[in-house]
């Protein structure tokens, strides 16, 4: 198939290598475009790791370009980029066509949903729980891929469309999805925020000096513990939704295929077996300033949606929001654009399995 993918970080050149393999044919947008000029020269992306070989994306000129040329779009950006991102395909994107979400962030696929319905199309529209891939990007033609995942969590909106959903992404990236049945669920299954945030916090100097440090190493019994607290407060959200989702221990053990201990153990077993990863080495990272305001955010508001408050969480962005003396709240701006705070939890429940579709 051919695939468009929004985005030239570490993510979307780990799922263009890993699309290339399975024999699709990709093509890369970089909205800035500074991370495409070599591979627009003909310059091949190189993988390491867990992919490795050397691969031939196409690179667009623009938007247009882009979605015009491809019949799946993967949105593979930062959560800050998300709505750039939206808005600039929206105005392209076919009825017959499918859009992607890597990885799912504050129902951004309800605004996509949205945005498409003012053009008069309902396409289908793929949100994923997480990436396929984890890696970091080694230049601009060149990618090490970490992992990649065994499980990913999925949900198509709108629901009447999950089966061809699900196809379509096996079709893609082969079996290793689990449809988790509705977009309540995606939003309290990305475990990146809150782990993320536990290991930014407490290693915040680190990331300031600009140091070179073991992520995984670093998560330490006493980090550990926290990361196991913070999901406690995810899952009670997810229960009080009527949501069955990944736990962050299974989340450890089929994405980075340790066997189930504590966090902190589990962690450790990754960095002796060389895939614990680096963490942050500056403090402008995504694991705060994606994570922040467009995770922990959602989180919260969700938390006291359903009335079960997430103490830890609404800390978290309140501590970063100190530290870097800026309002996260007020960064997210997808939930602004929604309006969410005037939404009931029944009209974010029928949104969420039905979309901004048009009518029959």
């Amino acid at each position: 198939m051919r695939v468009g993918i929004v985005g030239a970080g570490s993510i979307a050149f780990g799922v263009a290598c890993l699309l290339e393999q399975m024999g699709h044919q990709v093509m890369l947008w970089s909205p800035s475009g500074e991370r495409t000029k070599e591979l627009a020269t003909g310059k091949a992306l190189t993988a390491s790791g867990a992919i490795t070989g050397e691969f031939h994306p196409k690179v667009a000129a623009g938007a247009a370009e882009l979605v015009d040329s491809v019949e799946v779009v993967v949105v593979a950006l930062p959560g800050y980029g998300h709505k750039f991102a939206f808005d600039a395909i929206a105005p392209h994107v076919r009825a017959d066509q499918t859009v992607i979400i890597s990885s799912h962030a504050s129902f951004g696929a309800l605004y996509l949903s949205r945005e498409l319905a003012a053009h008069d199309v309902t396409a289908t529209i793929i949100a994923w729980g997480t990436t396929v891939v984890a890696g970091r990007q080694k230049g601009q033609a060149e990618v090490n891929v970490s992992t990649v995942r065994k499980k990913v969590d999925i949900a198509t909106v709108p629901h009447a469309r999950s089966t061809e959903g699900m196809a379509l992404c096996e079709k893609l990236f082969d079996d290793r999805f689990v449809d988790r049945g509705s977009l309540m669920a995606i939003a309290v299954s990305n475990l990146n925020p809150q782990n993320h945030m536990g290991i930014a916090l407490c290693n915040l100097t680190r990331m300031e000096r600009g140091e070179t440090w073991s992520q995984g190493q670093n998560v330490t019994p006493k980090v550990g513990r926290l990361l196991e607290q913070l999901d406690e407060e995810r899952l009670a959200i997810a229960a009080a939704l009527g949501q069955d989702v990944r736990t962050i221990f299974q989340h450890f053990h089929l994405s980075f295929h340790v066997p189930l201990a504590s966090i902190s153990q589990m962690n450790q077993a990754m960095h002796e077996a060389g895939n614990g990863g680096q963490g942050p080495t500056t403090a402008d990272s995504r694991y705060v300033l994606e994570d922040v305001p467009f995770g922990l955010v959602a989180t919260a508001k969700l938390g006291r949606l359903v009335g079960k408050p997430a103490a830890l969480h609404e800390s978290g962005i309140q501590i970063f929001s100190a530290l870097y003396g800026r309002d996260f709240v007020g960064e997210n701006d997808l939930l602004a654009a929604l309006d969410m705070d005037a939404m009931s939890l029944d009209d974010l429940r029928r949104l969420s399995r039905d979309g901004y579709g048009l009518p029959a």
